[in-house]
């Protein structure tokens, strides 16, 4: 990939950074597809781009590239929490559309235990943040459950995405830090 081996990094922080604050509280029910294209198309860069790092660094060990345990670790790190934060942004996009849309449409993708116990109770982006951490930590949900198809297969797709980089990377890393 040509530039340094950061510009990837640097791009998707840009554009996570552009998402979570340039849009943050001004978006609602009435919002236009165009503007709701542009909330996504970020999210979608950002998890194609880091599914693209995972695919490359499978494709390195399996033809038994020269990779030093510590790249090898870094690299694991950087793809497993870029993943976090990619998939939770998913879940708060398609819960309703967001935070503002969440609480005027009627249905839902996730149950969260809080949900009918606290009458003005809405997720902010942290419930979803943590909703993806505990699906890529613990490869199943623990708070929120998926009440859709569409919604529990993209926590297999985050399970399958934090599997293969625990498990082949991560233990490959070990593996020649030895």
């Amino acid at each position: 990939m040509p530039g340094s081996k950061w510009t990837l990094v640097a791009v998707e922080l840009i554009l996570l950074a552009t998402f979570c604050f340039g849009w943050r509280g001004r978006r609602g029910s009435d919002e236009p597809p165009p503007v709701r294209m542009l909330c996504v198309a970020p999210i979608a860069f950002l998890a194609v781009a880091n599914f693209i790092s995972l695919g490359l660094l499978v494709s390195t060990l399996i033809r038994g590239g020269d990779v030093t345990g510590r790249a090898l670790m870094l690299s694991a790190i950087q793809i497993w929490g870029i993943n976090v934060v990619v998939f939770a942004l998913w879940h708060r996009e398609w819960d309703r559309g967001g935070s503002a849309r969440r609480s005027t449409s009627s249905h839902v993708e996730f149950r969260f235990p809080q949900d009918g116990l606290e009458r003005d109770w809405d997720p902010r982006f942290f419930d979803y943040f943590y909703v993806s951490f505990t699906n890529a930590t613990a490869f199943s949900p623990t708070d929120a459950m998926p009440l859709t198809r569409r919604t529990k297969l993209l926590m297999l797709l985050q399970t399958l995405a934090s599997l293969l980089t625990v498990a082949l990377l991560a233990g490959r890393a070990v593996d020649i830090l030895r």
